[in-house]
């Protein structure tokens, strides 16, 4: 007699107060446009770079190749389908991070840094001689619409310190033609040498030329600038920092310009518009500036932008600096505290590369002059702010500088050590290769992950090298994996310096990778291709593209095989994460429902490596034969996994009955007199209902000058934490923070699933709907019943690679 599945009783994951009053059917509006993103702006979620221009960042500029995206339900979802729970046989009992026998791992901290215990070691403070002078040079890419005013801020920051007799601080900021109007509005590329002033919203410096325009995306302005400073201004230590939007290995730092690069040298930089600092010319831009300069190695290089903290990305600075400066996670608009570590510096020039690294990281967020400045935090929390929904009056520096630092994270790294490093990552690479790799792929599905640049229908793909590691050993149960993996953490904590992380990336250790989902791995925009061509000093140095052609196309390699590997066909002949996942009809207790009367879902669900479960909600327009998307959320389970303070729903690992009771109920958004309908969709699985982060698409207005532009707003917990503005088309986009004024609005768009004759989907359409305005109250999200009509109700589950299978149900609501 066969065995019942096992039958689970689910809530939606996003809570409400309880339905009050019922939302407005929606209806279709005859734009003439159609397909994916058609209507107005609805188009898949770029993502990474640095976030400008408001309280609580994220980052700027990133990619979507179009091609690799299939629009289908989740465009926007599922931000956490790669961090599915891991089936190590714990049931409910939590996993700390301290059961992993290395050496003492970081910690989740509330804010402040987190350092781990390393040996005691001679600082390499570089430099070309004895001598207590610096050097500093600001290359600032400020030629964007939304980064242009938080760079131009970053500039008077290092103003309020200014240089000294030991301590030149120069900069080359290049500014937008349009957006920021501030200090006269010069829109040039200009160089300063930066003096001494208190005042944040002008540049008093000494300007020593102006450039005109320059293409801040080629390597040659780089070399040219730093070359320029070395020679005319020299000294005993040199810092070389970089502003702007961020892609982890691909690059970053853009420019508008045309770009200038040969598209052929890597498939990704032809599917890209305007122009980046790709990481193969950065490195060889580094490489002549010390040739042409005669200095051995910069002190420090700092990353200000988003995602940069890769092993990838260090690999490639290695030869060229003792310390390095970069963040796994996208950066806020703050950027950072520039002049909280310029000024120790200036106070103490004797102090070592290394004492600077740290100090970089010891003070962002919390000694940034818009966080301790009280005129400054004001205008950083003017009316319309996002963060209106948290504070109420007036708000400490203290209390700001935590919301805000809930999701940073900063690492300092120390190049000189990295060489060990890679000798144990290539270790560890080469371990794997002998474990289950349905393990290896449930590792990185659960390691702490960060900002997808490739589209939300694939799995995120950079992934903590340190949590991953812990995870492979915990979840093979191999002594041998144990072994590589704990030389591995032991080597990485000897790199790391200091490392900030925020509670929402509890996870962090301090270096990212890239690991890809199959998907991503099959395609030559994001594949070994543009992998090995763009990060191609790392894949000539580790065996991680090896082992990527092994976990996917099977193909074997030995220790010594470190070189740059791209398969024949390059397409994935396996896909160790799927879980040929399987669902039912959905069964319903009745075929309508109202107000007072609820309608229980239940579906059989079979396949193994399930990671998340969705609820979906569509309302049917008779008139147009469409669907409108109307809800969308986490289903969860009741047992959660947590290692590391990573918490995901864990769901059965045999066949199993899922039930849920709709309660007919959808969510508004309301600016206190408007309320519109909208698709909420989830975005972050988070440690608690109450961490959960989901976004809504839309054109924002702004009431100065009526320009429009794509966004989205993130929601958390019922309020509205952030509004995110985006540069580009539908293809690919760059998103910044904006910090909303009043009278600017909000214009949410509203998907649409056109059928055909035969009731399967045609097509998607974006239409535009209600139009809501900033002002003194901040937006919400409201839990309303639901307009009466016909719907599809249905539940969506994902695996470990990103496949999804559906089933829907049609429910009656009166």
């Amino acid at each position: 007699m066969s065995e019942e599945p096992e039958s689970i009783n689910v809530q939606r994951r996003r809570k409400g107060g309880g339905p009050s009053g019922r939302a407005e059917a929606p209806t279709r509006r005859d734009t003439g446009q159609g397909g994916d993103g058609g209507g107005g702006g609805g188009s898949p979620r770029p993502s990474g770079g640095r976030i400008p221009a408001g309280p609580l960042g994220g980052c700027g500029t990133v990619i979507v190749v179009i091609l690799l995206l299939v629009f289908y339900f989740f465009s926007n979802q599922g931000g956490d389908a790669n961090n599915p729970p891991l089936d190590d046989g714990s049931n409910e009992n939590n996993t700390s991070q301290n059961d992993f026998p290395t050496d003492e791992p970081i910690p989740a901290d509330e804010f402040t840094a987190t350092n781990t215990p390393r040996p005691t070691r001679v600082p390499s403070s570089g430099g070309q001689g004895g001598g207590d002078r610096w050097l500093v040079l600001l290359y600032q890419d400020a030629d964007d619409q939304v980064l242009e005013q938080d760079i131009f801020l970053d500039l008077n920051e290092a103003e309020r310190v200014g240089s000294s007799d030991q301590v030149t601080i120069l900069a080359q900021t290049d500014r937008y033609r349009g957006a920021f109007s501030g200090d006269k509005n010069w829109t040039s590329a200009r160089r300063y040498l930066v003096q001494q002033d208190d005042d944040l919203n002008a540049i008093h410096s000494e300007m020593l030329e102006d450039l005109g325009e320059v293409n801040m995306a080629q390597g040659q302005t780089l070399v040219d600038f730093v070359t320029w400073g070395i020679q005319n201004y020299p000294a005993d230590h040199y810092v070389l920092v970089l502003s702007d939007h961020g892609m982890g290995w691909p690059g970053g730092f853009s420019d508008p310009a045309p770009s200038s690069r040969d598209p052929g040298s890597a498939p990704l930089v032809g599917a890209l518009d305007g122009d980046f600092l790709y990481l193969s010319e950065f490195d060889e831009a580094l490489g002549q500036i010390r040739q042409q300069t005669g200095i051995e190695k910069f002190d420090m290089i700092g990353l200000d932008a988003c995602l940069m903290s890769q092993l990838e990305v260090y690999a490639a600075l290695q030869p060229h600096a003792h310390y390095a400066v970069a963040s796994e996670e996208t950066e806020p608009a703050l950027g950072w505290a520039y002049a909280g570590f310029l000024q120790s510096l200036v106070d103490n020039p004797g102090m070592s590369a290394e004492e600077l690294s740290a100090n970089v990281v010891d003070s962002y967020i919390a000694q940034d002059q818009r966080i301790v400045d009280d005129d400054a935090r004001q205008d950083f929390l003017r009316d319309g702010s996002s963060l209106g929904g948290f504070f109420n009056g007036d708000v400490g520096a203290s209390q700001l500088a935590k919301q805000i630092g809930r999701d940073v994270t900063l690492t300092a790294v120390n190049l000189d050590a990295l060489p060990d490093l890679m000798q144990r990552y290539n270790e560890f690479t080469y371990q794997l290769q002998s474990e289950d790799q349905s393990l290896v792929a449930s590792a990185r599905s659960y390691a702490q992950s960060y900002t997808s640049i490739f589209g939300e229908d694939v799995p995120p793909s950079f992934i903590d090298l340190g949590h991953f590691a812990q995870l492979v050993a915990k979840q093979t149960g191999s002594k041998d994996a144990a072994s590589a993996a704990k030389k591995l953490m032991t080597a990485l904590n000897a790199t790391i310096v200091a490392e900030k992380h925020g509670p929402v990336k509890p996870g962090s250790t301090g270096i990212a990778i890239y690991f890809p989902n199959s998907k991503l791995y099959r395609s030559p925009f994001t594949g070994l291709q543009s992998y090995t061509k763009i990060a191609s000093r790392f894949s000539n140095e580790s065996l991680w593209d090896d082992f990527l052609a092994f976990h996917y196309a099977k193909r074997p390699f030995e220790l010594d095989d470190a070189k740059a590997v791209v398969p024949d066909s390059g397409a994935a002949s396996r896909a160790p994460g799927a879980g040929d996942l399987s669902i039912s009809a959905i069964t319903t207790s009745s075929d309508s429902a109202d107000l007072d009367h609820p309608v229980k879902l239940s579906a059989e669900i079979g396949g193994s490596n399930i990671g998340y479960a969705y609820l979906m909600i569509g309302l049917y327009d008779e008139q147009s034969n469409s669907i409108f998307l109307a809800d969308s959320d986490y289903l969860e389970s009741s047992k959660t996994l947590n290692l590391n303070g990573v918490n995901y729903p864990q769901w059965p690992t045999k066949n199993f009955v899922m039930n849920y009771e709709w309660d007919v109920s959808v969510f508004s958004i309301s600016d206190g007199s408007t309320s519109s309908m909208a698709l909420f969709a989830p975005e972050n699985y988070g440690a608690s209902a109450e961490d959960a982060t989901y976004l809504v698409e839309g054109t924002y207005t702004f009431a100065d000058g009526g320009e429009q532009k794509y966004a989205q707003l993130r929601f958390q917990d019922g309020k509205l934490i952030q509004v995110l503005g985006y540069n580009g088309d539908a293809d690919a986009g760059a998103p910044a923070e904006i910090s909303p004024n009043p009278g600017d609005s909000f214009t949410v768009l509203r998907k649409w699933l056109e059928l055909d004759a035969q009731g399967n989907v045609s097509q998607t359409v974006t239409e535009p709907g209600d139009t809501l305005t900033f002002g003194d109250v901040p937006f919400t999200w409201q839990q309303v019943y639901a307009p009466e009509g016909d719907y599809v109700v249905g539940f969506i589950v994902k695996d470990y690679d990103g496949n999804q299978k559906a089933s829907y149900a049609n429910i009656v609501v009166k």
